[in-house]
Order: C-alpha cells, then sequence, then structure tokens
C-alpha cells in the first residue's frame, strides 16, 4: 500500500450493523419496480440470444424453523394441502412458460433446488413435483442440479431418492458444529444430525457435496469456529463455501435490535469475521483445498464446479420459479410475487406472478458481470473486450487505481485478480463499480 493510500472507507465501521453485505446482482434491487413488468413479459416473447445458457431456479420456502440470521422468503406454518397448493402454483408457472419464445427449444444446463428447505418436503412431494418439471423442460442436458438440504430433514431413504432424481451437487446447509451456537442462531439440527446426514449422503455417490459454513453467528467464538473448521476439513466435503455473517434488515435479530433501540448486531465484528474466514481458508489449502472465490474451496478444481454461479455470473438466463424467485431473462431482471397468497393466487387465475423488473443499461450489464466476477478473485480483461467492446483498465481506472493503491488488486498483464485480503472484502470493493446513482442507496 503507497505511502499516500487511505484506508478502504467503507471498512473503517467494523461493527456489524443492519444492512447487506453480500451483493448477488447489479444495479441494486430497490431500482426494480413494479411499473417495469412490462420489459419482463415483452422479453419473454422474444427469442434467446445465440449461445445463451439456460439455467432454472425452484424456491422451497418451507422450513422446520426460521433461523434467526434468515431473509429467505420461508414459511414454517404451512400444512400437506397448502405444500401440494404451492407446488402445484410453481408447475403451473413452468407450464406457462415452457412454450414461450424466450426458451426457444433450450433445455435447462443447470437446475438449482433452493430455500427455505428443498429436503424438508417428503419423496411423495419430490416425486410429484420433479417428474411434472421434466415433462415441462426436460433435464437431460443437465450439467449440474444442485439441492439444499437441512441435515435433520435427511434420512437415508430421503437422499437415497434425491440422489435417484439425479442431483449433483448435494448442498449441507451445516452452518455450524456446535450445538449451543445451532440452537442460540435458530437453526433445526443438532450436531448428531449433521454427522449422520453426512455419512448417508457420502454413501450415496453424490458426484459433488457441498458443505455451508457461516463465520460470526452469535454465541460464536476463536475455539469453536477452529473446531467447526477441524470438523469440515475431516469430513472432506468436494467444496466448502463460507458466509460472513450479515444481518439484514428482514431478520428476526434486527428485529430484536430494533425493540432495544440497539445498532450494533450481537454478532462477530467485520474484523474478526475475516480473520475466521482467512484462518479456515488457510487450514483448507493446507489440506489440499484450492480457494475459488470469495466464499469458496474446493478439493478437486479439476472436477468440481460451480455451473449455477459460473454461468449466471458470465450472462446466463435464469427462470427463476417459486415466491419471491429472481429471473434474468434476455437482458432482463425480473422478480416473483414477494408472498404465499398474491404469488398463488396470480398463477391460479392464470397470471405470471411477476412483481417488478428492470432492463439495465448495457453499462449496468457490463458491471454487473464485472462485480460478480470480481467475487471469483480473477477477471479477465480479453472478455470484457470481446463481450462489450470496453477496455475495462481504461473505463474503470479510477477504482482499480485506488485498489491496486490499498493493495488489494494486482495486474498481471492477462489478469486482474484480488489479493487474499481483497477477497475477504470482496463484496465490500465491488461497491467501488457502482454507478453513483447506485452507491448510496438502499441495496435490497
Amino acid at each position: 500500500m503507497s505511502a499516500t493510500a487511505q484506508p478502504i472507507p467503507l471498512l473503517l465501521e467494523d461493527e456489524t450493523k443492519a444492512g447487506n453485505y453480500f451483493v448477488s446482482n447489479y444495479p441494486p434491487y430497490s431500482f426494480w419496480t413494479p411499473d417495469r413488468v412490462p420489459e419482463a413479459l415483452a422479453a419473454l416473447e422474444r427469442p434467446p440470444a445465440p449461445d445463451t445458457v439456460l439455467g432454472v431456479y425452484l424456491h422451497i420456502p418451507f422450513c422446520r424453523r426460521r433461523c434467526h440470521f434468515c431473509y429467505f422468503r420461508v414459511y414454517t406454518d404451512k400444512n400437506a394441502a397448502e405444500i401440494r397448493r404451492y407446488l402445484d402454483a410453481a408447475i403451473q408457472e413452468l407450464t406457462l412458460y415452457a412454450q414461450r419464445p424466450f426458451i426457444g427449444g433450450r433445455k435447462p444446463r443447470f437446475i438449482y433446488f433452493g430455500g427455505g428447505t428443498p429436503s424438508y418436503l417428503s419423496t411423495q412431494q419430490l416425486g410429484y413435483l420433479t417428474e411434472a418439471m421434466k415433462r415441462l423442460l426436460p433435464w437431460d442436458e443437465a450439467e449440474e442440479i444442485t439441492f439444499e438440504c437441512e441435515p435433520g430433514t435427511l434420512t437415508e431413504a430421503k437422499l437415497r431418492f434425491i440422489r435417484e432424481l439425479g442431483v449433483t451437487r448435494l448442498s449441507l446447509g451445516v452452518e455450524h458444529f456446535q450445538d449451543r451456537i445451532l440452537k442460540l442462531n435458530g437453526r433445526a439440527h443438532g450436531a448428531a444430525e449433521i454427522d449422520r446426514a453426512y455419512g448417508f449422503a457420502r454413501s450415496m455417490d453424490f458426484p459433488q457435496i457441498n458443505i455451508d459454513l457461516i463465520a460470526g453467528m452469535m454465541g460464536d467464538t476463536d475455539a469453536d469456529w477452529q473446531f467447526a473448521v477441524e470438523k469440515t476439513i475431516a469430513f472432506q466435503p468436494d467444496s466448502v463455501t463460507i458466509y460472513q455473517m450479515e444481518i439484514p434488515y428482514n431478520t428476526t435479530i434486527f428485529q430484536e435490535m430494533k425493540s432495544r433501540g440497539e445498532e450494533v448486531a450481537p454478532v462477530a465484528s467485520w474484523s474478526k469475521k475475516r480473520a475466521w474466514v482467512q484462518q479456515a481458508f488457510a487450514q483448507l489449502e493446507a489440506a489440499g483445498y484450492t480457494i475459488t472465490s470469495a466464499y469458496t474451496a474446493v478439493r478437486n478444481p479439476e472436477k468440481t464446479r460451480f455451473l449455477y454461479r459460473d454461468l449466471l455470473w458470465t450472462g446466463a438466463d435464469l427462470l427463476g420459479l417459486g415466491v419471491a424467485s429472481f429471473s434474468h431473462v434476455g437482458g432482463t431482471h425480473f422478480q416473483n410475487q414477494h408472498h404465499f397468497e398474491p404469488y398463488i393466487a396470480d398463477l391460479e387465475q392464470g397470471k405470471l406472478p411477476i412483481y417488478r423488473a428492470l432492463t439495465p443499461t448495457p453499462e449496468e450489464r457490463l458491471i454487473r458481470e464485472l462485480i460478480l466476477q470480481s467475487k471469483l478473485g480473477v477477471v479477465r480483461p480479453e472478455y470484457f473486450l470481446h463481450k462489450f467492446g470496453v477496455d475495462i483498465r481504461e473505463r474503470f481506472a479510477e477504482p482499480m487505481g485506488r485498489m491496486r493503491d490499498w493493495g488489494y488488486l494486482q495486474d498481471d498483464g492477462q489478469t486482474l485478480r484480488l489479493t487474499r485480503e481483497g477477497l475477504l472484502i470482496a463484496d465490500r470493493l465491488v461497491h467501488e463499480y457502482f454507478l453513483p446513482q447506485h452507491r448510496d442507496a438502499r441495496y435490497a
């Protein structure tokens, strides 16, 4: 870092306060509006751009318990009849999309079952859902099918059924291995259930098993985190995803902070969370893993991929099904109705449940891909020159210069690389690429 460089302003505040940290898209969601829904409907009527990959995401919003840090749309009070009604609505949604021109004869190359808790569904419910999906949009060309699981919902029989569905990437929402911390943060499972579920999963020969961890949960300590890292390495999963705890506004933790008039969340500071992620990365590397993004370590990068992330971050079309799901079709972003009843009511009336949308400008599309790919730690300027006709070194000379001065960005002539310190704060650094009108706006 040069003598004249100043610390990155966004990191001057170390305490964890409410708000979104993780950057998953651009422009920010707060700029997506209901009056632009016609743009989404128009995008559905256009054939796909040549060589554009299609993926499908389905949100399963049911959980045994809502975690105190959860900011997703989830429900813990739905009975079997309500769940069946929701599955019927999702199938109807896919039916409405399947014959639209934007499909263009494509079959999904990746499919992602997210939540909520997809593994909350019974085998009968899963079979009913997936058989209908495959009839409408066949999976025979899918290279990756990801399925999120909460360990306490898994039995040997259910895991066998999930494997027979064709799931190639099983993602276990472990988060931590200490019962005390899991309970304090509202997780439904315990440590014993993690051990049992992982043993069953490994015996099923899934091509990839991923373990999710969260650094900085309520009650976490240096010793607890070290135990979590050691336990993860002992399992030898194919990939490990580590997130730094954030407290968005729609979490239980924030509501409790608000009721007490508190601004600082009862979780670890940002510097402590970064230190814990760095510690985990170092130990994973010592165990033979490779760090492939700001959040991910993989045991064998030659064969362990994450197509959902990599293809979405290079402009793939994503068809998002389910309540509050996000889509990206033909350059237009859109999101479904945010709540259970409006989502289902639209579909029962034969309407697509799109709530808000935005079509980014060409410059915003460029920035979106630069932001997302920066989180991989490596950006190739030639890619952007070929796709957008823009030399990003010239267009973003000022923010890249700041990042180099701060010691977070390196340029070897072929690639732009975040240093390890830069990778640990990637979600802060990418704000340097935001256009002025987006910098101080609420993200979600």
